[in-house]
């Protein structure tokens, strides 16, 4: 079987973390597949008998089937799962670091997937990144193990929703780590990935990037810091010169004004909390994530494990799908466009 169909593109999906809302989440998307078909085979990679145990929960009635690489019948409406056990019970809402090993093995069998081919693209629901690491793991977030896992060495996180593509230089980090991690050949690298997928995958022939400053009003002609003119200008100008379209650097506070932002076809924000915000105030509950410079297409929800809600189960009920579906529904697109 190859991920490669045209018509009916193999998207591998993986549950997230098994006391997050996850289960939930994909028990919501597997009804919607069997009554309004994705055009897409969809398979689930987690542990079969908690996805069965947490459909009651949002009462559904899922047809969730073992994957069969060899047999498949793409209008039948299922969804196929591959079972990746969890060590020990699960407690809604309550995270337990022993199963942190079988949440490593089912997002790097579903990633190793995509990359054989196996699959088309891979789509995330959220993982509680401080139980992982808390049970050892050295693991900053969906994005950095992808790519240590596909030996890229560098990656891109891009925000898609309200209007807006947002990608980061920087990703998970400390706030007081930024600045260090801001350098000439990090803004230049991002900025030549971001060009590339966007036309790539996007489609995007000669994509406008506009690109943030790192301080207040851009440094201020270096009166509030010199990374702005020292760093993030040279690695502008450079990609310029290299033919991409970027301008900057811009003041975070006046790049995401509409008027403004909507002249680009991507914004490049510095840090996480500089171009997550204003992105998730204009699309929270749709909004999806891309991770760009991978050897295949990664698409996930742009929120967590909402612990909360899953500790509870009508909450539980009230878990919004919208994300999860707009994952799928983007990581088609891209699968079909290719590279």
């Amino acid at each position: 079987m190859s991920g490669r169909d045209e018509r009916h593109p193999a998207i591998v999906i993986t549950s997230g973390e098994p006391a997050g809302i996850g289960p939930e989440l994909v028990a919501q998307l597997a009804v919607r597949h069997g009554e309004r078909a994705f055009p897409a085979r969809l398979v689930i990679v987690g542990d079969l008998a908690l996805l069965r145990e947490r459909e009651a929960r949002v009462g559904a009635a899922v047809r969730y089937t073992p994957f069969d690489a060899a047999s498949f019948a793409p209008t039948s409406g299922s969804v196929e799962v591959i079972d990746e056990p969890v060590a020990v019970p699960v407690t809604p809402g309550h995270p337990d670091p022993t199963n942190s090993a079988s949440v490593l093995a089912m997002l790097g069998r579903a990633a190793d997937a995509c990359a054989t081919g196996e699959f088309a693209a891979l789509v995330t629901a959220p993982v509680q990144k401080s139980v992982l690491q808390d049970a050892g793991f050295e693991f900053s977030g969906h994005t950095e193990f992808l790519a240590e896992r596909a030996h890229v060495p560098r990656v891109v996180m891009l925000l898609v929703g309200g209007g807006l593509r947002v990608a980061l230089v920087t990703t998970h980090l400390p706030l007081s780590a930024v600045p260090a991690a801001i350098t000439t050949a990090a803004v230049g690298e991002t900025l030549a990935i971001v060009a590339a997928e966007l036309n790539a995958r996007f489609g995007i022939e000669a994509p406008r990037i506009a690109v943030c400053g790192l301080n207040p009003h851009a440094g201020e002609g270096g009166h509030l810091g010199r990374e702005d003119g020292d760093v993030i200008a040279p690695a502008i100008a450079a990609a310029r010169a290299a033919g991409i379209d970027a301008t900057g650097p811009i003041p975070a506070d006046t790049v995401f004004v509409p008027a403004i932002a909507q002249r680009y076809d991507a914004i490049v924000a510095m840090y996480h909390d500089q171009g997550l915000p204003p992105l998730k105030a204009a699309s929270f509950g749709g909004g999806v994530n891309v991770t760009l410079g991978l050897p295949y297409v990664r698409t996930s929800v742009d929120h967590g494990t909402a612990l909360d809600l899953a500790a509870d189960a009508a909450g539980a009920r009230r878990a919004d799908p919208g994300s999860l579906f707009a994952a799928i529904d983007l990581a088609l697109e891209l699968a079909r466009r290719g590279r």
